[in-house]
């Protein structure tokens, strides 16, 4: 019988830098380069989301490639996090060490299962506050709160009419965002 083997924060350190790379319940996995439509929605949504958060002066933004350890066997990458002034104290100079208040995931095909399966159940493990699912193939963001250990929430889209949903935090206090804006 084989056993199975298990990745930590030291092993992490010793992979090569040209690629990114995640670690989920010491499982190693390899995150392949995001497709333009990925790139687009996330320098628009970082841009939109650091300005506020710097205007306001409510915590940090940083996008990917940035470590986040929430355990020695458990580092991601999320493609946006939010740290709140509250929360500072985990940010450190090569990484975030601890839990983020709100992550953000931008679906693209070879990431989506797994930040809609083992990623989402991680976040709501380790206590995110707010996470953010947006799929720009159906141009939605889905935003969900921890409530009793785990995420519920609603999904955002530009409806039929036209009419143009905006979508909110309760973590970002006052941020209030067009999806169209967000696509476009």
């Amino acid at each position: 019988m084989q056993t199975a083997i298990k990745f930590n924060y030291q092993d992490y350190l010793q992979l090569p830098e040209d690629k990114r790379y995640e670690i989920i319940d010491g499982d190693l996995f390899m995150v392949p380069s995001p497709n333009e439509a990925h790139q687009r929605i996330l320098l628009t949504l970082t841009t939109i989301l650091l300005n506020y958060v710097k205007k306001k002066k409510l915590g940090s933004v940083y996008c990917a490639p940035f470590d986040v350890l929430l355990s020695e066997e458990d580092i991601v990458q999320p493609d946006i996090i939010f740290v709140s002034n509250e929360n500072r104290k985990i940010i450190t100079k090569d990484n975030i060490k601890g839990t983020p208040d709100l992550l953000i995931e931008i679906l693209s095909p070879a990431t989506s299962k797994r930040d809609l399966g083992i990623k989402k159940k991680l976040y709501a493990k380790n206590g995110v506050r707010e996470y953010w699912i947006v799929d720009p193939a159906q141009a939605t963001i889905e935003v969900l709160h921890l409530k009793e250990g785990e995420f519920r929430g609603k999904s955002y889209n530009t409806d039929m009419t036209g009419q143009t949903s905006r979508v909110s935090s309760s973590v970002i206090q006052g941020i209030d965002i067009a999806i169209k804006e967000i696509f476009e």
